[in-house]
This record gives C-alpha cells, sequence and structure tokens, in this order.
C-alpha cells in the first residue's frame, strides 16, 4: 500500500486554512468549509493509498474547490487565499488524472 501524502498534505493544509480563516477573521463558513473540504480530501486520500485508481473522492474534492476558489480569485484578484487554493486544488487535480494512466 503506498500512502498518498500528497493528498494528505493537500487535506491538512485545506483544514488549517479554514482554521486560519476562523483565528483572523472569525469567519465561521470558512471553519466550516476547510474542515468539510478537509475531511473530504483525507477521505480521498485514503481511497487512493488502498487503490490508486479510487480517486472519485479526491477528484470531486479537488475538482469543485479548483472550480470556487478559482471564481472567486477572478472576481477578487486576491492571490491569498482564493489563487494559493486554486492553483493547489488543479495541481491536485492534474496529479490524480496523471496518475490514473
Amino acid at each position: 500500500m503506498a500512502v498518498d501524502w500528497l493528498g494528505f498534505g493537500y487535506a491538512a493544509l485545506l483544514a488549517f486554512g479554514g482554521f486560519m480563516g476562523f483565528s483572523r477573521k472569525g469567519s465561521i463558513v470558512s471553519l466550516a468549509a476547510g474542515l468539510t473540504f478537509g475531511l473530504l480530501a483525507a477521505y480521498g486520500a485514503l481511497r487512493v493509498s488502498y487503490n490508486p485508481r479510487d480517486i472519485k473522492i479526491s477528484l470531486i474534492a479537488a475538482g469543485s474547490l479548483s472550480v470556487i476558489m478559482g471564481l472567486r480569485y477572478n472576481r477578487s484578484r486576491k492571490i491569498m487565499p482564493a489563487g494559493v487554493v486554486a492553483g493547489i486544488s488543479i495541481f491536485m487535480v492534474l496529479k490524480l488524472l496523471i496518475g490514473l494512466s
């Protein structure tokens, strides 16, 4: 079993980002979204660790965040956090799709 370390790191980054949004700005939405997507990404990374072809959950989490945060970055033009999360999410989508073949 090869552990998906990048997937687990991505999940931790999402959860930590949600916590930071809450601690700095008091945003409960950031906390809820960060923890929700972090848990979803962690579950997806666990599934990928057991079966490298089982990318559905990870792809849903990373794909959703790449679209949502990409649109948010396009509207605000702020690199942090929307641009960074969109970029990392696009990287994860590409990693999952390239690793599939």
